[in-house]
């Protein structure tokens, strides 16, 4: 078999266990990813079927690990990426988003502020800087990532980075706050973020933790994607990494995202 056959087939099963609404225990597989490179692929190749069954589209991107307490409680000591699919983005709007608990596997909130790309980034401008990447910005927004856990099992001896990646670090889509143009003169390493489920707080943290600055992963993404032979593009949007670990809902609850100077994005759960 050779590995764009091993690569297909890895695809084809994982969009598989995501539809019927399995664990994704990929990495117990004979063609479970053996290198970043191979887990990338598979990653791909999975979200692209999914889309097809869903007559949906690639949305945008997720950084994950980009906050040092969620890198040392997984073992995994770099970011890593994903892709987000359109149906899976919902605007918080003035009054919040309604989600049906039954759409997912296992519910869980992270708080995050989401990048509006409005240039492309080529293999030309690598390496990406912060400020090199500020400049190809179009808007921020505070947003909340959902989670769909779904892992499967953990096999022992494996990097967990690959488990992460393969299974596109359980992103189940995302709920936004309005955009904000004018954001150039925030002090986002210091900005507070929090998440509230119910009325009380359940994780909070400040921009910092996010890589030293929220907009710091976009430009780590930017050069991730040129040494795979991609970019990014101008409309892509970014969720940048949560500043709190995640937390898990339950039909019933209510969410607030808020973030110092960019607002806040809400949603309940039936």
């Amino acid at each position: 078999m050779t590995n764009t056959d091993s690569v297909q087939q890895a695809g084809e099963y994982m969009a598989a266990e995501y539809l019927a609404r399995r664990p994704l225990d990929i990495m117990t597989q004979p063609f479970a990813p053996t290198d970043e490179a191979s887990a990338y692929a598979i990653q791909e190749a999975f979200l692209n079927r999914v889309a097809e069954a869903g007559d949906t589209t690639v949305w945008g991107y997720k950084i994950a690990y980009t906050n040092n307490v969620m890198r040392e409680r997984a073992g995994i000591y770099e970011p890593v990426s994903g892709l987000i699919l359109a149906s899976g983005v919902h605007e918080s709007g003035d009054t919040g988003a309604t989600l049906d608990s039954s759409d997912y596997y296992r519910l869980g909130i992270e708080c995050e502020v989401a990048v509006r790309m409005d240039a492309d980034l080529p293999a030309s401008g690598a390496p990406y800087t912060r400020e090199s990447v500020s400049d190809a910005i179009e808007w921020l927004a505070v947003s909340f990532e959902l989670v769909d856990g779904r892992e499967g099992a953990v096999v022992e001896g494996v990097d967990p980075s690959l488990r992460a990646i393969v299974v596109n670090i359980s992103n189940g889509g995302a709920v936004l706050g309005d955009p904000v143009r004018d954001w150039q003169g925030l002090d986002l390493v210091a900005s507070s973020g929090r998440m509230l489920v119910n009325g009380e707080v359940v994780g909070e943290g400040v921009g910092a933790d996010v890589l030293g600055h929220p907009v710091e992963p976009v430009a780590w993404l930017a050069n991730s994607l040129v040494a795979r032979g991609k970019s990014l593009k101008s409309g892509d949007t970014i969720l940048t990494g949560s500043y709190a670990p995640p937390y898990l809902l339950n039909a019933g609850d209510a969410a607030v995202a808020e973030i110092e100077g960019l607002g806040e994005a809400r949603f309940s759960v039936v």
